[in-house]
This record gives C-alpha cells, sequence and structure tokens, in this order.
C-alpha cells in the first residue's frame, strides 16, 4: 500500500515538474519574441533607430566585381549590354590642385556605390595631343558605369593651365568642378619634396627649397617658381570664373581630409546631390601610415599608396615666415570669393 502511494506521489511530482518546466520555456520563448518585436513596434523607437552604418554590400559586391572585370577586359560584349553598362563622360571633375590630396579625394568618393572613378589622370584638356582625338577618345577613357552613377576623372594640371576651363566649358557647361587645397605654403613645401624625390632615384642634384623659393637677388618670394605660383590659388580661380559661376565649384579643405576626412565627404555628397552613405564604418586611421584607410566591407579594404605622406625636409622658419605672409593676402581672396575658411596663418 505504501508503496503504491510513492509511486502515484512521484508520477503527480513528475506531471507538476514537466508542466513548470514547459511554462519556464514558453515564457523565455515569449520573452524572447517580445524583446525582438520591441524595437520594430513602438513609434518612438522607429524614430530613434540609426540607420545602418554600412553602404549595402551587394550594391559595393556587384560594382567592384564586374566593373573591376571590365577594367581587365575580361567581360564580353554580351554581359556589356545585358547589364546596360555604359562609358560616360564625366559629370564632376577633380581639376586641382598638385599635392592638395586631389587622389585622396578620389578614392574616397569612390566609396559611395553611386560613383564611378577614373583610376589614371587622363589629361584630356591639358594635353594638346589628347585633345585633337576628340571627346569619343576622351570618353573611351572612362570606365564603364551604370547609367545611374557618376562618373569623376582629376587631373589636377588642369587648374593650372589656360585653356582647360575654356575647354571644359565647350564639354559641357554645367559640370561640376572639384578643387582641393592645402595651406599654400605646405603645400609647395610638398610639390618640391615630391620633386626632389623623383631627381634622387635618378640620382641627379636638386636645389634646396629656400633657394627656389626666394629670388636671391631681391629676397623676395619668387613668383616664377611653379610651386609658389600653383599655391597662389585665387590667381587660378579667376580665370575659371570667367566660364562658370562660383557655385558650380567645391572646395575642399585638403588639411581637413587627412585629419577628419567624413565631414568633408558629407560635403562634396551634397554637392554632388548623392544621397548621404559614405559613412564612419568606411574610414578608419591606421596608426602606422598616419593617415586615414579605406573600408568598402567586411573583406575589401584599401589604404593609399606608400608615396602618400612623404616626410618633408626641414624649411628654414624665416623662409616659411615670409611665404605665409605673402600667401596671406591671395588667401583672403580666395575665402571671399568661395565662402569657405581655413586654418590657415
Amino acid at each position: 500500500m505504501l508503496f503504491k502511494q510513492q509511486a502515484l506521489l512521484r508520477q503527480k511530482l513528475f506531471v507538476l515538474g514537466s508542466l513548470a518546466i514547459g511554462s519556464v520555456l514558453y515564457l523565455v520563448a515569449r520573452v524572447g519574441t517580445l524583446d525582438r518585436l520591441q524595437p520594430i513596434c513602438p513609434i518612438e523607437n522607429r524614430l530613434t533607430q540609426p540607420e545602418p552604418a554600412q553602404i549595402p554590400l551587394r550594391t559595393l559586391q556587384f560594382k567592384r566585381g564586374l566593373l573591376h572585370e571590365l577594367r581587365k577586359g575580361n567581360a564580353t560584349k554580351e554581359q556589356i549590354h545585358l547589364h546596360n553598362l555604359v562609358q560616360q563622360l564625366p559629370r564632376a571633375i577633380i581639376i586641382g590642385v598638385r599635392k592638395g590630396g586631389t587622389r585622396a579625394l578620389l578614392e574616397m568618393l569612390n566609396l559611395h556605390p553611386a560613383v564611378v572613378k577614373a583610376s589614371q589622370e587622363i589629361h584630356f584638356f591639358d594635353n594638346d595631343q589628347n585633345y585633337a582625338r576628340g571627346t569619343d577618345w576622351y570618353r573611351g577613357k572612362m570606365p564603364f558605369s551604370f547609367p545611374h552613377q557618376i562618373t569623376i576623372e582629376k587631373s589636377p594640371a588642369y587648374f593650372i593651365t589656360e585653356e582647360v576651363p575654356e575647354r571644359i566649358f565647350k564639354m559641357n557647361s554645367s559640370i561640376k568642378l572639384l578643387i582641393i587645397v592645402r595651406e599654400p605654403t605646405t603645400r609647395a613645401v610638398s610639390d618640391y619634396t615630391q620633386v626632389l624625390e623623383g631627381k634622387e632615384r635618378k640620382n641627379k642634384t636638386y636645389h634646396k627649397f629656400e633657394k627656389l623659393a626666394i629670388d636671391t637677388n631681391t629676397c623676395e618670394v619668387n613668383t616664377k617658381y611653379k610651386a609658389v605660383r600653383t599655391s597662389i590659388y585665387t590667381k587660378h580661380l579667376e580665370r575659371w570664373l570667367k566660364y562658370f559661376p562660383v557655385e558650380q565649384f567645391h572646395i575642399v579643405d585638403g588639411d581637413r581630409l587627412i585629419t577628419d576626412p567624413l565631414p568633408e565627404l558629407q560635403l562634396v555628397e551634397r554637392f554632388l546631390n548623392l544621397p548621404s552613405r559614405i559613412s564612419q564604418y568606411n574610414l578608419y586611421f591606421n596608426a602606422t601610415r598616419g593617415f586615414y584607410c579605406l573600408r568598402f566591407n567586411i573583406i575589401f579594404n584599401k589604404c593609399l599608396a606608400g608615396s602618400k605622406g612623404r616626410i618633408h625636409p626641414e624649411v628654414d622658419p624665416s623662409v616659411v615666415t615670409k611665404l605665409q605672409k605673402f600667401f596671406h593676402p591671395f588667401n583672403q581672396k580666395f575665402s571671399q570669393i568661395t565662402g569657405r575658411t581655413f586654418n590657415w596663418p
């Protein structure tokens, strides 16, 4: 009798235990479901949810893969026709300035899924031989793209070459023009450093920067030195304004692009009427290089070439001061014309 009572008690405890465990599991599952639904249902939560930081990977992967094959010449005419790919004339050009950060700007803009870049400098408008080949030749140098994408090229010599503004105007009077500038003295020294490195590779000697930048006869700034002339931004811009209104130019702060690139890129997105797609996710600081590198997706990253960020030679402080004083009134006029201010001396 006692044995039967104990067996019955154990059976009841088993049933109660099973019900209890089942109830716990149901509540866990229910709470989990509610947790998953919680951010979706309330209106206030929908409004405060940030947009994803990443550029859609599918768009980028398809773009990178197919367009890379086209650049290598591996795509067939059928593939080009199937995907409605075209070679478009640029709707925006980075026209300068040399050593202002044109390559960095082009590569960073290429993070945007609606932008396709010409990999090489075309030098169409500043080279008489190339220009004589005509617009069809120029178009043939452009990358394949989808019709909704914007093709951008960069040739920094355009900014200082006299014939270029009229030539670009004849091709497209409504084209958008990007100019990236750095503090003029720093830019001039960077210009000199690049030429110096080229001379050293060929085992050739070269004058010191001070001797080139300062006229030894007058002890004044040598405006015949090309690195100095290029840094007089307002003189070159005035020539462009004979053909294009100031609204068709966007000035990029090249110094800020080095230290804090995202705000500069967002300004360019707005200027080009592009939806905001470049985010902090796409930019990460490389402490070894001292520059921001690019993150296209979880697989593909890219840093600029090792030639970027050359160490500048030391320049006599008195020469630096003289150059900064020389450039100052030109800088003020450049800011007045463009509406862009800079943290320059």
